[in-house]
């Protein structure tokens, strides 16, 4: 299988080449050359398969070219060591509780694929490589503790000060061993413009191995499309039709999902739910698409002004701008109103954290707007990692789960940066 830049569909690579190197040099986003299909027989026996079985169908028809069967066994079985269920939230709503990881949040199961894919990669290299990564809060703790002691590669993750919750930081900040955090003086968006620039950049890359595992790694984005397969094979066959509703910030999530639509899965409908940083919903009803400075939100994993996965969505339907809109719809939220279902749906016995309580108001709001839908939302981290935000919607004291609280325990360590690439650069080539 090749993989093409979505700046240009000529410039083709290697399964190797589109993980290792992460972002096209003209700055696209590598896509599969073709979509695999799977048959409604097959989708529909996933209802009599277990979550690793159908990881092990659903990988193998898009890596079948490029890895042996005991490769994709071994990358599942890596990756789908904790369950995503659904659970009934109320009548024709469900959540898919994407925190049962180690990080509790959903980007486990993406780094712990890219970390195990990574290292199948690299198995005959006897360079360094250097992960960069721009998180603005999950991302940056599900990658360090998926590459945590994984020989032969440095993280390096850049994240916005005072933008990131306590509980978020401590997973990233105080592992040590080969993972260095770097506190920059900006916002998510500065982070990702650095962390882009350095792997444009020809002196760096001549004299250093730089890889990504942002969700624009094909390695992190596509194992995020197995649980979109698994929560569909749990949902009641009931004759209606199905929605998910995915809170979004940069975009990587749902198209992976769509990317699971693509390969034959029957969902009818997508709901791309963000906060005020609302760039794609404004795009879905009819403005154009235009970046703009990040806002700060009790949802800050979704404080994103420059999506970058958007030329994935696009891609996915071929270019086709009118057939993306026809298949998601957007909404956003401000704070107080993602409160205010907080304190709704706790009332009614879920407690969900900020991001989820953005997906599930997006997919009632569809409901109601659209009749005869079962709905799946997703909640993509654990309330304990917003405690504090969780804790003051609600008027409660959370009690977090021993590993959030082995994680508090650690004793934070930090290097400081201008949000200025000419300083990135030269803190990379000072590594060895």
């Amino acid at each position: 299988m090749k993989f093409y830049s979505t700046n240009n569909p000529n410039h083709q690579v290697s399964l190797a080449e589109a993980v290792i190197k992460g972002l096209a040099p003209d700055q696209g986003l590598y896509m599969p050359e073709r979509i695999p299909s799977l048959s409604p027989e097959v989708i529909s026996s996933f209802q009599k398969m277990n979550f690793q079985e159908i990881g092990y169908v659903v990988m193998e028809s898009i890596f079948s070219e490029d890895l042996s069967k005991s490769q994709i066994k071994d990358l599942v079985d890596h990756t789908l060591v904790f369950d995503a269920p659904i659970v009934e939230v109320e009548k024709d709503v469900y959540s898919l509780e994407l925190f049962h990881g180690p990080t509790l949040a959903f980007k486990d199961f993406g780094a712990r694929f890219c970390s195990k894919l990574m290292s199948l990669l690299l198995a005959d290299s006897d360079k360094k490589v250097r992960v960069l990564v721009a998180t603005s809060g999950d991302t940056g703790s599900a990658v360090a503790n998926g590459f945590l002691g994984v020989e032969g590669v440095e993280v390096i993750i850049l994240f916005p000060k005072g933008k990131v919750s306590e509980l978020q930081e401590k997973q990233f900040t105080t592992l040590g061993q080969n993972i260095t955090a770097l506190e920059v003086d900006g916002v998510f968006d500065d982070c990702q413009r650095m962390v882009k620039e350095a792997f444009l950049d020809a002196e760096l890359n001549k004299d250093l191995l730089l890889t990504s595992a942002n969700s624009i790694n094909i390695a992190r984005w596509i194992p995020q499309a197995l649980y979109y397969f698994y929560a569909y094979s749990r949902l009641p066959k009931n004759g209606k039709k199905v929605a998910f509703a995915v809170p979004s910030g940069n975009f990587g999530n749902i198209a992976a999902g769509i990317l699971a639509q693509r390969m034959g899965l029957p969902i009818d409908h997508f709901v791309a739910a963000t906060n005020v940083n609302k760039v794609v919903p404004d795009y879905l009803r009819g403005a154009e698409f235009k970046a703009m400075p990040s806002k700060q939100t009790i949802s800050n994993s979704m404080d994103v002004g420059n999506p970058s996965n958007f030329p994935r969505l696009l891609a996915l339907f071929g270019g086709d701008e009118e057939l993306l809109k026809s298949h998601v719809k957007g909404y956003f939220y401000t704070d107080e109103e993602t409160v205010a279902v907080m304190q709704e749906v706790f009332d009614s016995g879920y407690t969900l954290d900020p991001h989820g309580a953005v997906g599930y108001k997006g997919l009632k709001d569809f409901m109601e707007e659209n009749p005869g839908y079962q709905g799946v939302f997703l909640e993509t981290a654990h309330p304990g990692k917003f405690r504090g935000t969780v804790e003051k919607a609600l008027d409660i004291n959370l009690t977090l789960p021993d590993r959030l609280e082995a994680f508090m325990e650690g004793q934070k360590k930090v290097q400081s940066l201008e949000k200025d690439f000419g300083k990135f650069k030269e803190y990379l080539k000072g590594l060895d």
